[in-house]
């Protein structure tokens, strides 16, 4: 079959390549998004697997719709009993991006009466829409006027783990966290250090990874083709226990992160003991300039994003608070990678250190980026070996 995974910007390689070592045959990486071909196993497993795919997507009927009357003939033309069977409930995503048709609920309620107008008329009776937890989400993607409709494999956005208590003012979504952990090459067995966790999605999305926990295994509820027609139970459980069987009790790596905030930590906590892992993640109360690398342990990785600063009159703040995290990280991870993620890219300067990288990413509507430092022990000069006159 043909799938499309669908990302956030600047994690589309990442994407292709989780997918390539899944068994997926790629065939487009597009902008925040990835086209492939696999069979169910590939489906279900990506389901369950897949640490950067917002929605999984089964593209079925493609087609143009200059205008109204030809968008509800289109979807008129397509048999729905193939995709929404008797009883079942549905609901429509849409996606509008350049086109004549302003509005994209618009275009929702519009396929929405044209599939139950078919069903009123093959049948007399039609299906109830439930927009909450629809049995069949259906996802219409239109740009310029073209129409992709696609089954939604997930149901949901896959990035809703179903780990998650609780979240502080401004969380990072799970993809974009498990995204910056790829981003910062961490190889899941070096020490990776969260001086500023909040609710702790960055520390947790690095235990799953350490520890082989698919994160689909905690999703809430079905997922979304287990109401296709096509759904194969046996393959499903069967997908299951191999993904269960994979999670590796032992700790992996030294995690650890803090927070000023005794709430937030308190938060962290929850989060963590809910992705079961609690014996594989360190978590303290501190202040940022008092965060320092674990004594017995191989320096490793610092990945953080601060506060950005939205509110007015928060500049000179914000300077300090990232001069700070700068000062904190010259100081105390000497030999460590450090990489910030921020939307902030004024108050960053403070941080005193030149970026080896800066990866552009999307936090929401927010531009970011994650700035890479190289904090090097002591002098970045090696002394010289040779006895050239200066100046050769």
């Amino acid at each position: 079959m043909h799938l499309t995974a669908t990302t956030q910007f600047g994690l589309e390689e990442l994407l292709a390549d989780e997918l390539y070592a899944l068994g997926a045959d790629i065939t487009h990486v597009g902008s925040r998004a990835v086209e492939f071909i696999g069979d169910h196993r590939l489906l279900y497993e990506t389901a369950l697997w897949s640490r950067l795919s917002m929605r999984l997507l089964r593209p079925f009927a493609a087609f143009y719709a200059a205008d109204e009357k030809a968008l509800y003939r289109e979807v008129s033309r397509i048999d729905w009993q193939d995709f929404i069977g008797p009883g079942q409930t549905f609901a429509i995503t849409p996606v509008v991006n350049r086109s004549t048709f302003e509005h994209s609920l618009f275009v929702a309620q519009l396929t929405k009466d044209a599939i139950v107008d078919q069903f009123r008329a093959r049948t007399g009776e039609r299906p109830s829409i439930d927009t909450r937890t629809p049995d069949i989400r259906l996802h219409l993607r239109m740009t310029e006027n073209e129409v992709i409709l696609s089954l939604d494999a997930a149901g949901d956005s896959l990035h809703r783990r179903g780990y998650r208590q609780h979240t502080n003012e401004a969380p990072l979504n799970e993809v974009l966290a498990a995204g910056l952990v790829m981003l910062s090459g961490w190889d899941g067995k070096k020490p990776l250090i969260d001086p500023m966790c909040g609710s702790a999605t960055i520390l947790t999305e690095a235990g799953l990874i350490s520890q082989r926990i698919a994160p689909g295994l905690f999703h809430q509820g079905k997922f979304g083709f287990e109401n296709w027609y096509d759904f194969d139970p046996e393959l499903w459980n069967q997908v299951r226990e191999e993904a269960q069987a994979q999670r590796l009790e032992e700790p992996q790596a030294y995690l650890a992160g803090s927070d000023l905030d005794p709430k937030t930590i308190d938060m962290a906590a929850a989060n963590i003991t809910a992705a079961g892992l609690e014996d594989c993640i360190r978590l303290s109360v501190r202040d940022v300039k008092d965060a320092t690398a674990p004594a017995k342990e191989a320096p490793g990785i610092v990945l953080t994003n601060p506060p950005y600063g939205e509110r007015i009159g928060e500049e000179a703040q914000m300077a300090a608070l990232y001069k700070t995290i700068g000062d904190s990280l010259k100081s105390n991870f000497q030999g460590y990678s450090a990489f910030v993620f921020t939307g902030n890219l004024e108050a960053a300067k403070s941080i005193g250190l030149k970026p080896a990288r800066r990866t552009p990413l999307f936090n929401g509507p927010i531009d970011c980026r994650l700035l890479k430092y190289e904090l090097y022990r002591g002098s970045r000069r090696e002394p010289r070996t040779d006895s050239a006159p200066a100046g050769n």
